[in-house]
């Protein structure tokens, strides 16, 4: 097999010194999308230098996605990239961050399930500087064909959707060039990009990063019920469910509870095709 589980969770933490600047944080907002109307001045908190904040999902990119390249060559796992999925997403914040940084950022194989057709790795980066932690990373990644040895199945929480109408619900539309402009933040697969591999992958054109729907939607929520503070965030999970294509448009449900929302993500042309699932944005 492949993947040897306690292998791969026993081997040594991989750590590599990362930083970024405001040039880097704006550029992973405008992949986003931000910065429409141009002079908004709610947008100007993500484009403009002299007033700029930090959407907490900008860790997923921050270091070029470390932790997702280090994991699928840890000692214990050797597998077919064609074969590998992102499940899902978590970020915790253990406090704002900064504009500009460095930091140490540490990467793990924290776990492997057993799912039947299917082995899940939990890769996990934890990120810390002078002050001490600034976030925790966990990618869930599916390897397709490599389950079924009868270890762990892990979690599979599932959660119900809210039995009332939602308390906000905002829809944005996906620029056709939008994943050109989001793999400069560092996913280069050119799934995203190359027409003629998006179709070997059986897709009839590229497909938007789930990374970027992941930072979309936090927007999202954060501009929609958290009064544009992303401080509030403290941390943020979700299952990537489908896919979507740029040129659509996302249609984001939310309903507010105390301390959380929990959001629904769909893709308004394919009749409400399922996007982001089982997402919550937990805030103070």
């Amino acid at each position: 097999m492949p993947i040897d589980p306690a292998k791969a969770v026993a081997a040594e933490p991989r750590s590599a010194e990362i930083s970024w600047d405001h040039k880097d944080v704006q550029l992973y907002h405008l992949g986003l999308g931000a910065g429409v109307p141009a002079t908004d001045p709610d947008e100007l908190r993500y484009t403009l230098e002299s007033r700029l904040h930090v959407l907490p999902s900008f860790a997923t990119v921050a270091g070029a996605g470390m932790a997702v390249a280090g994991g699928l060559s840890a000692p214990g796992v050797d597998v077919d990239l064609a074969a590998v999925l992102h499940g899902g997403q978590t970020v915790t914040l253990h406090r704002p961050l900064p504009v500009s940084g460095r930091a140490v950022s540490t990467s793990r194989v924290a776990a492997v399930y057993d799912k039947g057709k299917a082995a899940v790795l939990v890769l996990r980066t934890e990120a810390s500087d002078d002050d001490g932690p600034l976030w925790t990373n966990d990618a869930q990644i599916f390897v397709r064909g490599e389950g079924g040895w009868g270890g762990d199945r892990g979690p599979s929480e599932r959660l119900p959707l809210p039995e009332r109408a939602p308390d906000a619900t905002v829809e944005r539309p996906i620029r056709e060039e939008q994943a050109l402009l989001y793999r400069l933040s560092g996913d280069w697969n050119p799934l995203h990009a190359d027409p003629e591999f998006a179709k070997l992958a059986g897709f009839d054109r590229p497909i938007l990063h789930g990374l970027c729907s992941y930072g979309m939607t936090l927007k999202a929520v954060v501009d929609t019920l958290l009064g544009g503070d992303v401080t509030r965030v403290r941390s943020y999970r979700t299952r990537f469910a489908g896919i979507v294509f740029p040129g659509e448009t996302l249609r984001v449900r939310m309903w507010a509870e105390e301390g959380r929302v929990q959001v629904t993500v769909t893709a308004v042309e394919r009749d409400d095709a399922t996007v982001l699932a089982d997402t919550v944005v937990e805030h103070s």
